[in-house]
């Protein structure tokens, strides 16, 4: 059986996914293509090849377009300003619902929708705990943003066309410490991450790495798509995808995800 195991000793997010995912197919238009069947705009995908630790990875890094509107907008400058207000605002207050109607209406396969609503439900959930609101009312702060609406459901397009028997994955290791966050300084692993793996099967540890390394996307695509957290099993291994992330730390900040097969359908 066709099997892929993710290798998430230096955490897991969602553009390193993208970028591991992306290594393990062979047409390198695929993502951006499928992609577009969504029907939102405001963003483009830049990948590219990045070194950490001298292991060469791809790196994906979803732009939004406002970021780059400054250049212009002297030509057509009230028309970006007012155009662009109203887009960001939009961005920073979609909820569930929101997220699902775009997946809806989209043109992707019909298996990878189903994931990407899965996989968004878990963050919803954990987001809904954190904030004690119900999930209507969640205003997805992180997820809303473009940025994980392209990393999950591009993560979902991808693993449907690989299209593995079975995923496994590592022990998950984040970090510790503190980040700022939109809430301010809160402490490493980050609540939605922890509420995630709490309501998952996930084995997941801290490392002594002083930061972040598990995004919630991350946590809860590795969350919703692994039935089994453990070393890996006796594989085949047929190619290797190496997603980099956007950190450079003492390790690596990469994610292998490797794609193989096991013999017999034998449990592990």
């Amino acid at each position: 059986m066709k099997v892929l195991y993710f290798d998430c000793s230096s955490g897991i997010s969602g553009n390193m996914t993208l970028g591991a995912l992306s290594e393990l197919i062979d047409d390198p238009h695929y993502l951006v293509n499928e992609l577009k069947k969504l029907n939102v705009d405001g963003y483009h995908i830049h990948i590219s090849k990045e070194k950490k630790n001298g292991i060469t990875g791809t790196y994906v890094d979803v732009h939004l377009e406002h970021e780059h509107h400054h250049e212009h907008e002297h030509e057509h400058e009230h028309e970006h300003l007012h155009h662009e207000h109203a887009h960001h605002h939009h961005h920073e207050h979609r909820n569930l619902f929101d997220v699902n109607k775009i997946i809806d209406e989209s043109e992707i396969d019909e298996k990878a929708k189903d994931l990407a609503k899965r996989i968004f439900l878990r963050v919803a959930k954990a987001e809904s705990k954190v904030h004690n609101e119900t999930l209507e009312n969640v205003h997805f702060h992180e997820v809303g943003a473009i940025d994980s609406i392209v990393d999950i459901i591009g993560t979902a397009i991808l693993l449907c066309k690989i299209n593995p028997d079975v995923i496994y994955s590592s022990v998950v290791n984040d970090g510790y410490g503190f980040i700022e966050c939109a809430h301010g300084i809160i402490s490493v692993p980050v609540p939605a991450t922890s509420e995630i793996f709490a309501a998952s099967n996930a084995i997941t540890r801290q490392i002594d790495v002083d930061t972040e390394l598990v995004t919630p996307t991350g946590a809860a695509i590795i969350a919703e798509i692994a039935s089994e957290f453990t070393t890996m099993p006796a594989m085949n291994v047929q190619k290797v995808g190496w997603g980099t992330g956007t950190k450079d730390l003492v390790i690596p900040n990469v994610l292998k995800v490797s794609l193989g097969e096991i013999k017999k359908k034998t449990k592990l």
